[in-house]
């Protein structure tokens, strides 16, 4: 088991109309200094610009590694990389990255348990918030993602909290390894036969078994680039 963090700082945001016509988003969050109320779908208070894709139970909370940052500070600088919240996550620490946490871990923080239910897809809209056409394409083949948590038990969660992982019911499984299959065109029958036998999201179960039956990868263009740029 990886050793406990802290919970540097929480951020929540309201969805308010973004960058391209029709769109949505709450990627601006703002930090809070209080304690927050952990329910099913999530921080109460945070919202999501679009059900489709974000939010619900199986992404309730992101939580992105500050230990990222500073590659991004090197490869993609911009002023919104000086301080935690950037990248829309609701939580932001330093100790864990994608190859301390498996998916699945149960953590608790506070007074709620959370589990780890999968990585980050991203999408256009980091493009846009930072100004550059392949911000979304380099977190998602770097690997530097961050990871969502469905909640298994509701409580109240203050910055300053620690965060341990009390259950690892995947232990060959390693967050950056799952990614890795994902994102990094896998078609090794053996290794996604493995994957796909995981305690995954339906969508991500999903993915999986139509690239075994396929035999061929997915395209992730619409999603890295919006519909406009497709």
């Amino acid at each position: 088991m990886p050793s406990p963090v802290l919970l540097s700082s929480i951020h929540t945001g309201r969805a308010l109309p973004y960058t391209r016509p029709g769109s949505r988003s709450a990627i601006a969050k703002s930090l809070v200094d209080h304690p927050v109320r952990i329910h099913a779908e999530g921080i109460e208070g945070d919202e999501q610009g679009d059900l489709r894709v974000h939010g619900g139970l199986d992404k309730a909370i992101h939580h992105y590694p500050f230990d990222h940052y500073p590659f991004w500070r090197a490869d993609h600088p911009h002023p919104l990389l000086g301080a935690a919240g950037a990248f829309g996550e609701n939580f932001s620490s330093s100790g864990w990255t994608e190859a301390h946490i498996h998916i699945a871990d149960v953590i608790r923080v506070g007074t709620a348990t959370l589990q780890v239910s999968q990585g980050r897809q991203p999408c256009w809209k980091l493009n846009d918030r930072f100004g550059y056409a392949d911000m979304a394409r380099t977190m998602q083949s770097s690997g530097r993602t961050g990871w969502y948590y469905r909640v298994l038990e509701g409580g109240t969660v203050s910055p300053g909290d620690t965060l341990t992982v009390v259950e690892r019911p995947c232990a060959d499984w390693p967050l950056s390894r799952l990614v890795t299959v994902l994102f990094d065109r896998t078609l090794e029958r053996e290794l996604l036969e493995e994957a796909s036998q995981l305690p995954l999201t339906a969508s991500w179960k999903k993915l999986l078994l139509n690239r075994l039956q396929r035999n061929e990868v997915e395209s992730w263009q619409s999603r890295l680039q919006g519909p406009a740029d497709a």
